[in-house]
């Protein structure tokens, strides 16, 4: 009985493995050459991560990024987030719930480009206020936006949110480019997570 068993957790083990390791992979770089998946600038790409949760145990992250530069092997992106109401703050790590993720990948739209500086106005960081809502009316159909730094000529630009465009193509991994104590760039494989979709 034992013997079954432990042959039914390793088919298991093995199957799980085949799945994330070479059938997803595979998938997502067959979707890419469709033009609703294909990486561009303003593609969205959406991210599962596993990370501990404060208590020991791990669980599902999960993010949504805009495709804000293109340059070579370089992909820069910006979270997709969600403005919160006064009063009533958002998750502060950025991820989204299960259920948003899920119906973003087929809903999404009106997401607005913000200046950085400007989730700053009024004193009230990444609060939808009077300021935000003049500026980019948009808002006023989702909540939903990305920090656009290119919108700022005048912002220095930080190395951040950058990763490699030939693993994202080749492996479905968002692997960063960094900064470890030197002035060039370097691949960070172990920081990578895994692409789950991108949409145009």
């Amino acid at each position: 009985m034992k013997k079954i068993i432990l042959i039914i957790v390793a088919v298991i083990i093995v199957l799980y493995a085949f799945k994330q390791f070479v059938y997803k992979p595979y998938t997502l770089r067959k979707a890419i050459n469709n033009p609703e998946h294909k990486l561009q600038l303003g593609s969205f790409v959406f991210s599962k991560q596993r990370g501990a949760n404060g208590s020991q145990s791990m669980q599902n992250y999960y993010f949504i990024f805009k495709v804000i530069e293109i340059n070579a092997d370089y992909v820069r992106l910006s979270v997709i987030r969600q403005l919160s109401d006064k009063d009533k703050l958002q998750q502060s790590d950025f991820s989204t719930t299960k259920d948003a993720f899920k119906d973003l990948k087929d809903t999404i739209q009106h997401i607005t480009p913000i200046l950085p500086k400007d989730l700053y106005k009024e004193g009230a960081s990444f609060t939808l206020n009077d300021y935000l809502l003049d500026k980019y009316p948009s808002l006023k159909k989702s909540r939903f936006y990305y920090e656009d730094v290119k919108l700022d000529t005048n912002a220095p630009e930080y190395f951040s949110l950058v990763y490699s465009k030939k693993e994202i193509l080749k492996s479905g991994k968002l692997v960063p480019w960094i900064l470890n104590n030197s002035d060039k760039p370097e691949l960070a494989e172990r920081l990578s997570e895994d692409v789950d979709l991108i949409l145009n």
